[in-house]
């Protein structure tokens, strides 16, 4: 039942330990029929579908109001002071189901199962045009009806992904390790490849999760690159030849083919296909079933233009000829890691770009160019070659090396222009004055440090007034809470910010605040578990001491 679940996330919730987290986890997947265990997996990740797919409910705020009005008869001036005291719309569902009589009855009330929960939640997914709205709001309605208020409260905590009962993913994939037997190691190695955790938890049932590898059409997590401060310590480092490339200023992306279908993944493995029409036909017209990697970045006449030309493609609905012609695209592919029915994932890299070689592509696809360097001075030479096209630096790869999924390590190494930048989440944001009056205009904007948000710092210029009003209109879509002049967001939207120097203060709570902080970029590629962290600014603002 539904209730089980339920009662489940307010058991893990009242204990702060994590080993008594797992346990009851673990203790609950055990009983659930397949089907069940893929949906409470899923559900207890805070998500209505498993990473990669690309449905979504698009339900807000405003949806599941309207719903609670029609079945309560509540006024909007109770449902907002309800609302104000937990800051939290599952709360509210459960304390206004808990305290008000409803106005509509269902005539045959049922017992509500994960299934039923599953089944209505996709039936939101699949439900799109003229009278969506009112649609969902009946759907959304009819599970309130039939549903307690602890079950209405769960409900909407995962309508909303904001289940916030203190159970991160990783607790999950230790309940799913513990509950069948398995290592983490071996649950989480095949996550990174599978990247849906009702997956890993189905065939962690049936002992078939040996049996999980790279399948086209399902995104796998990418392998990233560690950082070096000088060409010298990548040299010491490797102490032998290794590959070079030049390091894009793009969308990292993950391209598969499979017979006739197409599908694009960004670095949060985001489905953005429909962004790239021009990439999709080309690659169609490729030879091989396969999965690349590599990068998707504007280009014209042997150099990089403005990644904001790009941007422009991203989480449009209906992309105009205008848009598509105002920047040619290219995808420069620098791996591959499926082949023809073959995963090519533990063969090393000089293997791989040697069957990477062999496919042919026309424009708008080619493979990047890759250099053999093995001193200091080499590496210096060719980054300096980098910076004169405009690239943004070098990533130097060790041609012995597999590819990971998602494990950052020294096999890749990136060494990039002067100061980094940081990548950082918005917490908060403020309206603007005059021409920008009534736009969110100034951006408060946080670190991680061990899972928790610091706040170091805030940023309002370095956006067009375009980028400007989408990203205000996205932050109200985002709103936790209004105090007037401030709104407090969802930390979901990522900045990459560039600064003049890192500097110690008192007014934020990390302790730091960055000197004149300027937007580079939105990120909206990128999620909020890949932002920098707190020791990251602290080894940054070293650096700068030492070298004042």
């Amino acid at each position: 039942m539904f209730r089980d679940f339920a009662e489940l996330c307010e058991k893990v919730k009242s204990t702060s330990k994590k080993t008594e987290k797992v346990a009851l986890v673990a203790a609950f997947l055990k009983n659930l029929s397949d089907e069940e265990l893929k949906a409470a997996t899923t559900f207890l990740t805070g998500r209505v579908f498993p990473r990669g797919d690309p449905r979504d409910v698009n339900v807000g705020y405003s949806t599941i109001y309207k719903a609670l009005l029609e079945v309560s008869g509540i006024t909007p001036y109770e449902f907002q002071s309800i609302y104000l005291k937990y800051g939290d719309l599952g709360a509210t569902a459960e304390e206004i189901l808990s305290t008000k009589k409803p106005k509509l009855q269902q005539l045959f009330k049922k017992q509500l199962t994960i299934l039923d929960v599953k089944n209505e939640l996709e039936k939101l997914a699949s439900i799109t045009g003229k009278g969506s709205y009112d649609l969902k709001s009946a759907i959304i309605k009819g599970l309130f009806l039939d549903a307690s208020p602890i079950e209405a409260k769960y409900i909407v905590k995962i309508l909303t992904s904001e289940l916030r009962i203190g159970l991160v993913e990783g607790l999950v994939e230790e309940a799913i390790a513990s509950a069948f037997g398995l290592s983490l190691d071996k649950v989480r190695s095949k996550l990174l490849i599978l990247n849906d955790i009702s997956e890993v938890a189905l065939l962690a049932k049936k002992g078939l999760l040996e049996q999980a590898t790279l399948t086209p059409l399902r995104p796998i997590s990418f392998m990233l690159a560690d950082t070096a401060q000088s060409p010298a310590e990548i040299a010491d480092y490797f102490r032998r030849q290794v590959y070079a490339e030049f390091k894009f200023d793009g969308i990292r992306s993950q391209i598969h083919k499979l017979g006739n279908k197409v599908r694009i993944f960004s670095r949060r493995l985001e489905d953005v296909t429909e962004s790239f029409p021009d990439i999709v036909e080309a690659v169609k017209r490729l030879k091989h079933d396969l999965v690349l990697d590599g990068e998707i970045l504007p280009f014209k006449d042997g150099k990089p233009l403005p990644f904001q030309l790009l941007q422009r493609r991203l989480h449009r609905k209906y992309l105009s000829r205008e848009v598509l012609e105002e920047a040619p695209l290219v995808f420069f592919a620098y791996d591959l890691l499926y082949l023809d029915g073959k995963p090519l994932l533990d063969l090393d890299l000089r293997s791989r770009r040697e069957f990477l070689e062999k496919v042919e592509m026309e424009e708008p696809l080619s493979t990047s160019e890759i250099y053999t360097v093995a001193s200091a001075k080499e590496i210096q030479e060719l980054f300096d070659r980098s910076k004169q096209i405009g690239f943004e630096g070098l990533v130097v790869k060790d041609p012995l090396s597999q590819y990971t999924p998602g494990r950052r390590g020294k096999h890749w190494i990136k060494l990039k222009k002067e100061l980094d930048t940081l990548d950082v989440v918005i917490v908060a944001a403020e309206y603007g004055h005059g021409k920008r009056a009534g736009i969110l205009s100034d951006y408060i904007f946080a670190v991680n440090d061990n899972g928790v948000l610091k706040v170091i710092g805030k940023a309002y210029s370095g956006l067009t007034d375009d980028e400007m009003l989408e990203l205000s209109e996205k932050l109200k879509s985002l709103m936790i809470e209004d105090l007037g002049y401030r709104v407090i967001v969802k930390p979901e939207i990522v900045l990459e910010v560039a600064f003049d120097s890192i500097q110690v203060s008192d007014r934020h709570d990390s302790g730091f605040a960055l000197r004149f902080p300027r937007i580079k970029r939105i990120r909206f590629d990128k999620s909020v578990a890949e932002i920098d962290t707190l020791d990251k600014v602290k080894e940054i603002y070293m650096r700068q001491k030492v070298k004042l």
